[in-house]
């Protein structure tokens, strides 16, 4: 063997056993995959903006109790998901094993269902990030918070798309520092925010406000905290706090190409992630919750943190505050880009896409540049309603963050279900890699599926009065427009399929057949 061919990794083995040649940089560390899942969950981001969700749906108590719970459930969806990666450590992912598994039409559904849960997770993050910014400068300059609009958080938006973008294009060395260094700033950061809220404010609410308080502040059924209509409709909404921040946790697989000893490295860099950080965010959560002072008070304003946080403290600290969230989320933008650019490379380069031949294009720096900027273009069109202000019950409401938050959850949790199936169908023929889960897949699989299909749906409800269709209050801007996006979506791709994409669309291309063949090639 000649000594290019010693040369050949491991790693760039079992690609080629998997159809692929090594295209991108393979530089990232175990540390620097896991960093990547775990800053894309990013509890400084999701704890952060859409506590809402929760405390508008069910109160302290729905969080409370809520987060731990379906916390549980995410994490076997994440143990199920590790299996799978550590069989198939492509950056195709979901996609590529649902269409391994399950034929090219499952693929080709995951697929797309994956690209859109991830461009949506990318939007809500992104203008989550633009809000706190704009929040955070405010608490620093009155002059700033008495000029606040919708307009000027819309442009800060798209400044940080654009800066995200640029960096993501530059580097993926630069990017696995960024990553490594966005893990101790979670890690300080949320230290240093749970002893701000446990030390600064001078009282605290009590056990029972915390752990048995409910409110309904979404204006159904009245505000009633109790009967069928709250426990159905309602309260079941909050879960979508846990579920949109242990979210994007995919990435360690969409980044297992450039991921040294993939196999394993990318199978701990999921499950690792989720659980660390919902131990984390259930701590962060609880510091918010007893540093309330007046409940109503935190209705009024919507349920924002901010809210909470001018209750508690004084300025300065509510600054210090906001401000390590705000950076954390900035780092969560950059890992979530990251991600969907990979996802969208790996999806075009087996032709799935429109233009396909650019999106599977990579730069002189082995960086799929062109999908950068296509994500985040997109991201920036599927957030234009949150330029519509919308109030509920006298309170600024984020509807459209929220639908665009139940769209990536939708997304993304669908996309993980089919796999996940196939998986659990295909038994002991399934060829298990370096990390497994020993046959407790088998009562894994079914509690990962029920759970995906339940949050679903209940991510489609209404999260206000106005946007029930029926009611006499209803108006668009109050509409949770996540049913529309993903069934319309799903409506296309049902004809863009029938019509034309199963004469051709066999799967994931076969670069190379045999790993003899890759060694020949180089």
């Amino acid at each position: 063997m000649t000594e290019s061919h010693e040369a050949m990794s491991d790693d760039e083995k079992h690609l080629a056993s998997l159809g692929y040649t090594q295209e991108l940089d393979r530089s990232w560390s175990s540390f620097s995959n896991f960093a990547i899942s775990f800053s894309i969950i990013s509890i400084l981001a999701g704890c952060f903006t859409s506590f809402g969700l929760g405390w508008n749906n069910g109160g302290p108590a729905a969080i409370a109790w809520g987060w731990p719970i379906v916390s549980v459930f995410i994490l076997i969806i994440g143990l199920c998901m590790s299996e799978l990666v550590s069989a198939f450590p492509t950056s195709g992912g979901i996609y590529w094993w649902a269409a391994k598994l399950g034929g090219a039409k499952a693929g080709f559904y995951t697929g797309w269902l994956n690209l859109i849960g991830l461009i949506a997770i990318l939007s809500a993050t992104a203008y989550g990030a633009a809000t706190f910014l704009d929040l955070t400068l405010g608490t620093f300059s009155e002059t700033w918070l008495a000029n606040y609009s919708l307009t000027r958080v819309f442009v800060m938006f798209l400044v940080i798309l654009t800066l995200s973008a640029t960096i993501n294009i530059f580097s993926s060395h630069l990017l696995a520092v960024i990553n490594n260094i966005s893990v101790w700033w979670h890690v300080a950061g949320t230290a240093i925010v749970i002893a701000i809220l446990i030390v600064v404010p001078k009282q605290h609410a009590s056990l029972a406000d915390v752990f048995a308080k409910t409110i309904n502040n979404t204006g159904m059924f009245g505000g009633a905290t109790s009967g069928v209509g709250w426990l159905i409709f309602v309260l079941p909404i909050s879960a979508i706090l846990t579920q949109f921040t242990v979210t994007g946790y995919d990435a360690s697989a969409h980044i297992s190409e450039e991921t040294k000893n993939a196999a394993d490295s990318a199978a701990k860099g999921i499950w690792r992630a989720i659980f660390y950080s919902s131990i984390g965010g259930w701590i962060l959560l609880l510091t918010f919750l007893f540093a309330v002072n007046d409940s109503d008070a935190v209705s009024a304003g919507g349920g924002a943190v901010a809210v909470i946080f001018n209750q508690a403290m004084s300025s300065p600290w509510v600054g210090v505050v906001l401000l390590i969230s705000t950076a954390g989320q900035l780092f969560c933008v950059t890992a979530i880009q990251t991600s969907t650019s990979r996802m969208l490379f790996a999806f075009s380069r087996d032709r799935a896409v429109p233009g396909h031949q650019l999106w599977s294009k990579v730069s002189k720096n082995k960086i799929p540049a062109n999908g950068v900027i296509v994500t985040a273009v997109l991201a920036a069109v599927l957030t234009l309603p949150a330029l519509v202000e919308v109030d509920i019950n006298g309170a600024p409401v984020p509807v459209a963050f929220f639908a665009v938050a139940s769209i990536g959850v939708v997304g993304l949790y669908l996309c993980f279900a089919v796999p996940i199936y196939y998986r659990w169908k295909a038994g002991n023929s399934f060829p298990v890699g370096k990390w497994n889960l020993r046959g407790h897949h088998k009562w894994m699989a079914p509690v990962a599926l029920v759970e995906i299909i339940v949050t679903s749906i209940i991510a489609m409800f209404p999260t206000s009065l106005g946007g029930v269709p029926w009611d006499r209050s209803f108006e668009w801007k109050f509409v949770n427009y996540t049913p529309l996006v993903v069934g319309g979506v799903l409506t296309l791709l049902f004809i863009y399929w029938h019509v034309s994409v199963k004469k051709w669309f066999t799967g994931p291309i076969q670069q190379v057949t045999t790993v003899t063949e890759e060694l020949d090639l180089i």
